[in-house]
């Protein structure tokens, strides 16, 4: 049985929420049906200091969504196609945001938001079941028991221009 993962899930630093996301669920309820996909890849942003942040320029424009509280959806157009869908984490106030790059069956943070209709009108929205786009778990409300999940870590994809923040290893992949 899955559970409904809460907001204070998301109010941890980006990079932990990156990495407890895997296996977990990108939920969508789309004309009263509800679709279920394991989340297989995630990327990490964090605060002012990740040049490869939109948060690196402060809380003007879209960013300001990435400093407001935990657990709300950041949808915005990259490359004025594909719109992208992230998650914001820490502390209401402190900027992050974990994008969501791959679940089962999706692979390409395009793809997924296209496939899925994920659009900018989620934006800044709360990731629940009234919005229709949310995240759970299952393990009985816990990631614990997740701890031992084979991940592996790669430099984010996209982000060349952001010097040697483009090299982290905050990309998260859930190995088979």
């Amino acid at each position: 049985m899955s559970k409904v993962i809460p907001r204070s899930f998301f109010g941890r630093d980006a990079r932990v929420v990156a990495r407890a996301l895997l296996g977990c669920y990108l939920c969508r309820q789309e004309k009263g049906k509800i679709t279920k996909f394991k989340i297989l890849e995630t990327e990490a942003y964090l605060g002012e200091q990740d040049l490869a942040s939109h948060a690196r320029h402060g809380q003007a424009g879209r960013a300001a969504i990435m400093f407001g509280p935990p657990g709300r959806l950041y949808i915005y157009l990259v490359y004025g196609i594909h719109e992208l869908l992230n998650i914001t984490t820490n502390q209401d106030g402190q900027a992050g945001a974990v994008l969501i790059r791959a679940v089962e069956g999706l692979t390409g943070p395009g793809k997924l938001t296209k496939a899925l209709k994920i659009t900018r009108a989620f934006n800044n929205l709360p990731a629940s079941r009234a919005t229709g786009l949310w995240f759970e778990y299952s393990l009985g409300g816990s990631t614990s028991k997740w701890e031992k999940r084979k991940v592996k870590t790669a430099p984010r994809v996209g982000v060349a221009y952001a010097g040697e923040w483009a090299g982290k290893l905050y990309r998260y992949i859930l190995n088979a």
